[in-house]
């Protein structure tokens, strides 16, 4: 069977899964709960697929295992596999009747996330089909832009959780915590960090995967294009909530980039602790 045909069997199921479960317990995190792990047993799947033997695709799974492990450690420890859901679903959920939040639910949430986990997997299966493509020094310097990347995500979630959790003492003492988001560190370059090298790690998968074919010009880019569209829609909805809470937010969008790290603006303010 081929590998692909395994992936979009294992991927219908695990969409099925959600769904019914959303369903089930009237939570729709289940995809945010699967997010970090699918993507990995895809990976795996073309590397088995070639009997573990092509060291491009061996790479390319031990750095999304190293991705998967990360991201994964980081959503437990902030409770995401507690069955609390996102803040955001509950967000829209108010904003649309019952009917509209189940179509929004099946749509986006579970069909079209599912979706987007398969597609940036893909570029494995791009070096899958062109294994014959020898190992070489373009790849070896992908892998060290990977596990840069992959470091600069670890620190940026790293400094958001100290943050939260002195906020959440401060509060917890009776204090009136200032400031009162996260702007130093790497989120004074960016108020993304995280979502910065995220987004980085997965162009450089899409990057092996054309390095094995011979040419940029591969369609499982549209992988990469899609998640890039969810962050900046779920970038544009998350800042729209802490603008809302928060009136010194917009300062802060003034003086800092959006999601590309870069200097502040001059003349800004940096409130820090």
């Amino acid at each position: 069977m081929s590998p692909l045909l395994v992936v979009l069997i294992v991927a219908a199921a695990v969409a099925f899964f959600c769904w019914i479960a959303s369903l089930i317990t009237r939570d729709t995190s289940w995809v945010d709960r699967i997010w970090s792990i699918v993507p990995v047993v895809y990976v795996w799947i073309f590397a088995g697929a070639a009997g573990f033997s092509d060291p491009r695709l061996d790479v390319m799974t031990a750095l999304v295992t190293a991705w998967g492990a990360r991201l994964t450690f980081n959503f437990a420890r902030k409770g995401g596999y507690s069955g609390v859901e996102d803040y955001r679903w509950a967000v829209l959920r108010e904003r649309m009747s019952p009917p509209q939040f189940q179509v929004f639910n099946l749509l986006f949430i579970v069909i079209f996330q599912n979706a987007v986990l398969v597609l940036i997997a893909l570029p494995a299966f791009t070096a899958y089909q062109h294994r014959s493509t020898p190992f070489g020094l373009a790849d070896l310097l992908l892998t060290i832009l990977f596990l840069g990347f992959l470091l600069g995500e670890t620190i940026a979630d790293q400094q958001q959780w100290r943050f939260q959790a002195w906020k959440h003492a401060e509060i917890a003492a009776g204090r009136e915590p200032s400031p009162r988001f996260v702007q130093t560190g790497l989120w004074r370059w960016s108020r993304h960090p995280n979502f910065f090298f995220e987004n980085a790690q997965w162009w450089t998968i899409f990057l092996f995967g054309a390095l094995a074919a011979g040419s940029l010009l591969q369609w499982t880019v549209a992988g990469i294009a899609l998640l890039l569209a969810i962050f900046i829609g779920s970038t544009n909805f998350t800042e729209a909530i802490s603008k809302s809470k928060y009136p010194e937010y917009a300062e802060f969008q003034k003086s800092t980039s959006a999601v590309i790290p870069w200097f502040p603006r001059r003349g800004a303010k940096t409130a820090s602790r």
